[in-house]
């Protein structure tokens, strides 16, 4: 079944707790798990940062709007238990608890609600319902992700346009910040002067220059796929200077075929599409510049810990 939503979250796991005993967080994550009936692949999805699983984020922030609210208490690290209030609510027997239920405590909205100034609300019962659909995390990485999207869509717009060799520079370039080649400087001199059929440049694998990487740079339309035979010519051209490595980058994309293709000698290659490209950029900061830095903070609770 999909993944529950955090607010789908809030009933089961009130009931979990129903007894008044203490439980620990993980092992509620792990009793709504199987309440849910989640297999394991479903548990280890992550979110889109790849920095938390997103079943544990929703019962974590399902958590959180359940205490804001004065239905549970989690006053020990790790924990948590029902609140008289939280046992009252669960004598009406809600059909579900979501954030318009949690609403009927002062406590609740005053923490969903933020003040632009003093005494001025900045968001209105409307926007915090809008809002619901999504943990106030999830909203913030799949904006991000939205972001991102459309600024590697107009990254890959602006490379297509480019001159092959100011696109082979970039690809240098781009390799150089990943941590290949010494300077850019040093990387750049075979660009171009190779002569060699399917060889665009060169770059060192190390700083230290103990093996070679050539590249093929392909600044080609979305609709110029390349074939497997590109890789081949590619692959000769490699034997043809006695290299085993290569890395051959382009703009448009790669066919079923090429995709599959596997050398037959020890010669080993990477593909690198359009898609590919623009995301490493974004990661390196190469044509794009950083606008806005917001910083996720959470309690440390290790600081509070008395000895």
């Amino acid at each position: 079944m999909p993944i529950p939503d955090y607010q789908s979250v809030m009933l089961p796991l009130l009931r979990q707790v129903a007894d008044k005993k203490t439980y620990l967080f993980k092992d509620i994550v792990e009793l709504l798990g199987q309440e849910f009936k989640l297999t394991e692949e479903e548990l280890k999805e992550l979110l889109p940062s790849g920095q938390a699983f997103l079943f544990s984020n929703r019962v974590g922030w399902a958590r959180t709007y359940l205490k804001k609210a004065g239905l549970i208490d989690s006053s020990k690290r790790g924990t948590l238990a029902i609140t008289p209030r939280g046992l009252a609510i669960l004598k009406e027997k809600p059909k579900k608890i979501d954030n318009a239920l949690l609403r009927r405590f002062s406590e609740f909205v005053d923490f969903q609600t933020y003040k632009k100034e003093e005494g001025d609300k900045a968001s209105s019962v409307e926007v915090l319902q809008e809002a619901d659909k999504q943990t106030p995390e999830e909203t913030i990485e799949n904006s991000y992700q939205a972001i991102r999207q459309s600024l590697a869509q107009e990254l890959l717009d602006t490379v297509r346009r480019l001159s092959p060799l100011f696109f082979e520079r970039l690809v240098v370039e781009l390799l150089v910040r990943m941590g290949y080649g010494g300077s850019i400087k040093d990387a750049g001199k075979a660009i171009g002067k190779t002569g060699d059929e399917g060889i665009d440049g060169t770059i060192k694998e190390d700083k230290l220059g103990l093996d070679i990487i050539y590249i093929q740079a392909k600044r080609w339309q979305a609709a110029n796929v390349v074939g497997r035979p590109e890789l081949h010519k590619f692959v000769g051209a490699l034997a043809g200077q006695g290299a085993k490595k290569g890395i051959f980058i382009t703009t448009s994309s790669f066919t079923k075929d090429a995709l599959g293709y596997i050398p037959r000698n020890e010669t080993k290659i990477v593909l690198i599409d359009g898609v590919q490209l623009t995301q490493l950029m974004i990661d390196y900061n190469l044509g794009v510049s950083p606008q806005r830095v917001y910083e996720i903070k959470r309690l440390d609770s290790d600081y509070f810990e008395e000895e």
